[in-house]
């Protein structure tokens, strides 16, 4: 970047260096069976690289730098960190700049403040250190695999991810610092304890977390690829659709027998954001799952979805504008089960299986969640 003819000596900073290679020796523990394999193997891999090609932002000297690019003038500085993944949200980012941990030009930023081409933007290593942890060693944590970059853990039914407030009662985020020290400063913001996604409190399966500051950054690029795939399990409430009777808007017939492709947009709404709702509310964002059935099961069926980069509620929103909502989910479905199904206060929904690209050695790697007793196939074929 040049302003004003010259070239800064931050901006050097910020650009230079490119891809590291690294060395990684990987250990895979799944909780059904344990197989380990090491694999030592040196990459420069492009699925490593953010949306636009660029390298991953630069740690160093305590913070994170980036330079703001001509076609960025005058982006609000929350969305800019968002989209540069310096914090897991537009949310993170108002409080991380509230909290002081940022700086523009050297000079702490302003709530609401605009960027302009060549704008240095640090966001300081030690902003977790705002959040005090209190590690929760007597949650139960399911290790499914784990290196020294990154953990996938299975989230049980009815925990939350992570804390909303620094002191809110414990959640994975604990039980996973308790285990893993490191965690707990490996993301921007200090709650996340390394995580670089998360699932509703109702909802089981895999969630992965980085150990270090800039695995975290690769992390959340590779759970962001289209090389990405997510495979969650749903026993759902009523009848699978059939293609030839089904007429909805932003659904199509899917690639496999019995499958939908469901595309709607997922916005917020509410307050707070606590809701979605397709093709509409606010910043309504680009979404695809592709829809499944598995078996059929007394006033419903179970089904599997697929998707690559998952948004607030889409399966269960997609789900129910197929007319089949995730039983339990009195959200977007109906407060009651069905007569001849079993009562449940538990939303019956799985995240199974991840499938990505590692983020250090660029090695395929799929993490996989036993099925919780719902989920499991019934039916013979």
């Amino acid at each position: 970047m040049v302003r004003d003819g010259k070239t800064t000596e931050k901006t050097k900073n910020a650009k230079a260096g490119g891809e590291t290679l690294c060395r990684a020796s990987i250990r895979t523990v799944r909780a059904s069976s344990v197989s380990v394999s090491s694999v030592s193997s040196e990459v420069d891999h492009p699925s490593l690289k953010d949306a636009k090609g660029s390298d991953p932002p630069q740690s160093r000297a305590g913070s994170t730098t980036l330079v703001v690019e001509p076609s960025e003038a005058g982006v609000r500085l929350d969305s800019f960190l968002a989209r540069h993944k310096l914090v897991p949200s537009t949310a993170a980012a108002k409080r991380a700049v509230a909290s002081g941990v940022v700086r523009v030009n050297g000079k702490r930023a302003k709530k609401g403040a605009h960027l302009e081409p060549g704008d240095v933007v640090d966001l300081g290593e030690k902003a977790s250190d705002k959040v005090a942890w209190a590690p929760a060693p007597g949650l139960v944590l399911t290790v499914l695999y784990a290196d020294d970059n990154i953990v996938a853990v299975n989230k049980p039914t009815g925990l939350a991810t992570h804390p909303l407030r620094a002191h809110d009662a414990p959640t994975l985020a604990h039980a996973l610092i308790a285990r893993f020290s490191e965690c707990a400063h490996a993301s921007p913001d200090g709650r996340e304890a390394g995580l670089a996604h998360r699932l509703d409190v109702a909802t089981s399966g895999v969630l992965l977390a980085a150990r270090q500051r800039e695995t975290w950054y690769r992390l959340r690029q590779a759970l962001a690829s289209p090389t990405c795939e997510k495979i969650y399990l749903a026993e759902v409430q009523g009848t699978f659709p059939r293609p030839d009777t089904l007429r909805a808007e932003y659904v199509m017939s899917g690639p496999r027998p019995s499958s939908f492709v469901v595309t709607a947009p997922v916005g917020r709404q509410g307050r707070h954001g606590s809701k979605v709702k397709l093709a509409s509310g606010r910043n309504p964002l680009p979404a695809r799952t592709e829809v499944t059935w598995l078996e059929t099961r007394p006033g419903g069926a179970l089904v599997e979805a697929r998707l690559c980069r998952g948004r607030a509620h889409q399966v269960r929103a997609h789900l129910a504008h197929l007319g089949i909502p995730v039983l339990g989910d009195t959200l977007y479905g109906h407060a009651d089960s069905p007569a001849d199904s079993p009562t449940t206060a538990a939303l019956h929904l799985h995240a199974w299986t991840v499938s990505l690209v590692h983020p250090v050695t660029g090695k395929p790697l799929r993490i996989e969640a036993p099925p919780p007793a719902w989920a499991e196939r019934r039916e013979t074929r």
